[in-house]
């Protein structure tokens, strides 16, 4: 038999037994992260930004952070990221840089924290690994805490230095050398 309808029914039809192709794919999944970004408030530049991502669990699988670190997440009673962490870990998880800025108490110091550590893998013997300058000692002492409660059980070392002098005493005559 012969199946008479119009032209517009013809193209529905038409339309219904396409598959999606891979770019129409694509724009949909870039709708989706746009609308998780606008529904958490998270403004960003760039191009070929990573995703970011909804929970801590994610950073497990997508990224391989270190089981310790995530159990102290955990620990700490971090059960979902904030926004600027939900973006800001995976950019620096991806060795892009970053300039972020978020209100005080939104997680900044947790969002730099945990790719620092994810990037230096583990512990080694090679003196000082990373520097976090900080403009005063009030967010120094914070972010030392934060770090030394991210860090327990993975055998890395948190120091916080604020003097030269003491620091000579603590690491050593020969550490301005050394390090």
């Amino acid at each position: 038999g012969i199946k008479w309808m119009s032209s517009l029914e013809a193209k529905f039809e038409a339309a219904k037994d396409k598959k999606p192709t891979a770019e129409k794919l694509e724009q949909l999944r870039r709708q989706k992260i746009n609308r998780f970004r606008n529904q958490h408030r998270i403004s960003v530049q760039g191009t070929d930004l990573p995703d970011p991502i909804a929970t801590f669990e994610q950073l497990q699988k997508e990224y391989k952070i270190h089981p310790k670190i995530m159990e102290n997440i955990q620990a700490a009673g971090f059960r979902v990221p904030t926004p600027i962490q939900m973006q800001a870990i995976p950019v620096m998880l991806h060795g892009r840089e970053l300039l972020a800025s978020a209100p005080t108490g939104s997680g900044k110091t947790l969002a730099f924290c945990i790719p620092l550590l994810t990037h230096l893998k583990q512990p080694r013997n090679k003196g000082f690994r990373a520097v976090i300058v900080s403009p005063t000692r009030e967010l120094a002492s914070q972010t030392h805490r934060e770090l030394v409660k991210l860090a327990e059980g993975t055998g890395f070392r948190i120091h916080m230095i604020h003097k030269a002098a003491e620091a000579a005493k603590k690491f050593g005559p020969k550490s301005s050398k050394k390090f």
